[in-house]
């Protein structure tokens, strides 16, 4: 079963004159209670944030946060002691746990653009942790999924979070395919950054998505140079 969702169907959202984001599920003043979450992916925001700006000091808790920056540079700061740079190719994985606080900045002088995604987490009261990983997912391995973030140990030099889930990318040319297996119990979440796709035989352009159940594989097809996050995820929404 495939879900199409239409990039125009995605939620837009500018609070204030330095941020657009669109959501892909509920969030802030946006309520829609059948679009809470797929699995435990509870939030998925495409963010554009102006030069000199950001996300000032806010809390979290029992959530799994991960940022995947596409262009321009976050400085981020957090209670836990980190203060960092998360340039574009990397990824960054906050675990809120019992409780911590962070900031979010473009420090620069041209245009942020990133993911954030929160995924409930395996398990509740967790310490804040911290990981950032330099994988350079925007520009190397060609036509195939490389994972990002996983709370699947088996797989290496990737981030670490705190949740059954994997968050894959693949930068897939014109006339490639990508066959990636799944069972009935396990969903699949896929999300195109641009180009365009064949997905089980769906088109998918710049901005749609794809939410996939109850199938053993998901087959994709590049039409045009496509870059695409796929996230691959449990049924249930947690395991506490």
């Amino acid at each position: 079963m495939l879900q199409y969702i239409s990039a125009t169907d995605r939620h837009h959202a500018a609070p204030v004159p330095w941020l657009s984001s669109y959501f892909l599920f509920s969030f802030a003043e946006y309520h829609d209670r059948h679009n809470t979450n797929f699995g435990p992916l509870r939030v998925f925001n495409d963010d554009s944030v102006a030069p000199q700006n950001g996300f000032p000091q806010h809390p979290h808790s029992e959530m799994e946060i991960v940022t995947l920056v596409l262009d321009g540079e976050i400085t981020h700061q957090d209670t836990l002691g980190n203060h960092t740079a998360i340039k574009a190719g990397e990824v960054q994985r906050m675990t809120a746990g019992t409780g911590v606080a962070h900031s979010e900045m473009n420090l620069q002088d041209k245009p942020l653009h990133l993911y954030q995604l929160w995924f409930l987490p395996t398990q509740r009261g967790l310490a804040p942790s911290y990981e950032q990983k330099d994988l350079g997912f925007l520009t190397g391995h060609k036509n195939e999924l490389v994972p990002l973030v996983t709370g699947q140990k088996v797989l290496e030099d990737v981030v670490y979070m705190n949740s059954n889930s994997t968050v894959y990318w693949a930068n897939l040319g014109a006339g490639k395919e990508i066959d990636f297996k799944t069972f009935p119990l396990r969903l699949a979440f896929l999300y195109v950054k641009e180009g365009s796709l064949l997905v089980n035989g769906v088109a998918l352009g710049p901005n749609d998505q794809a939410r996939i159940g109850d199938e053993h594989s998901v087959r994709i097809v590049a039409e045009k140079d496509a870059q695409f996050i796929l996230i691959d995820l449990p049924a249930s929404e947690a395991n506490y």
